[in-house]
């Protein structure tokens, strides 16, 4: 089988959606403008700096969404999607998925961003699978701030995509696996791939790879 692995994030998106998410939670008044912004711009350069405690960063990204309830969350992500992220979302990503799904390729993508606010973006990109950071809920059936199981972030990314391919009777020694990521975040599973690519790279990912030789793509970046 071959796996054509793909981070979201400023991978596919132009954008961070979690990020872009929280911007928008206090665009339509859940937050408090000035409280927000600090403390998303505290765990987004945490984030890039790769030293995010993804745990206490669940918590503060869902919190608006809890106190607002499932109904008026789901209703206000439709907006988000509507206003944001179908905007976003370039045809050269769409190309790029469905060159590998032409391919036969078991496409997955595997992000950091919780599934309450990735799974309608990984319909609106045509990806079925998708390994996302998975949310506990409460006795509601609405979500608690917690992380239910591993957190697909950084060396856990490898964990998450072990246990999809275990749970199909599948091992890495069973594919062959390509990985797309700007993040330095994901070096585990970058190395852990036989074919490596960052694209839309951070700088620190950038020489890590032109060091290596690994293939460098970038995505949104017009070409002259």
């Amino acid at each position: 089988m071959k796996l054509a692995l793909f981070d979201l994030d400023h991978t596919l998106l132009p954008l961070d959606s979690d990020y872009a998410w929280g911007e928008f939670t206090t665009a339509i008044g859940w937050t408090d403008p000035q409280v927000f912004k600090q403390r998303n711009d505290y765990f987004y350069a945490h984030y890039k700096a790769g030293t995010l405690d993804i745990v206490e960063y669940v918590l503060f990204a869902t919190e608006a969404a809890r106190k607002q309830g499932a109904a008026k969350s789901i209703a206000a992500h439709a907006d988000f999607m509507r206003a944001v992220i179908l905007p976003a979302i370039q045809p050269v990503a769409r190309a790029l998925l469905k060159q590998h799904q032409d391919a036969g390729d078991q496409v997955i993508i595997v992000t950091a961003t919780n599934a309450f606010v990735t799974r309608p973006i990984a319909d609106a990109l045509g990806v079925d699978e998708l390994i996302a950071v998975d949310l506990e809920q409460g006795a509601d059936g609405w979500i608690t701030g917690q992380i239910r199981g591993v957190p697909s972030f950084r060396e856990g990314k490898i964990a998450r995509v072990e246990d999809w391919l275990a749970a199909r009777s599948l091992s890495w020694q069973d594919v062959e696996a390509t990985f797309y990521s700007d993040s330095i975040n994901d070096l585990a599973l970058l190395e852990k791939v036989q074919h490596p690519v960052a694209t839309n790279p951070d700088e620190r990912l950038r020489a890590i790879a032109t060091q290596r030789g690994w293939r460098i793509l970038d995505l949104f970046t017009k070409q002259p």
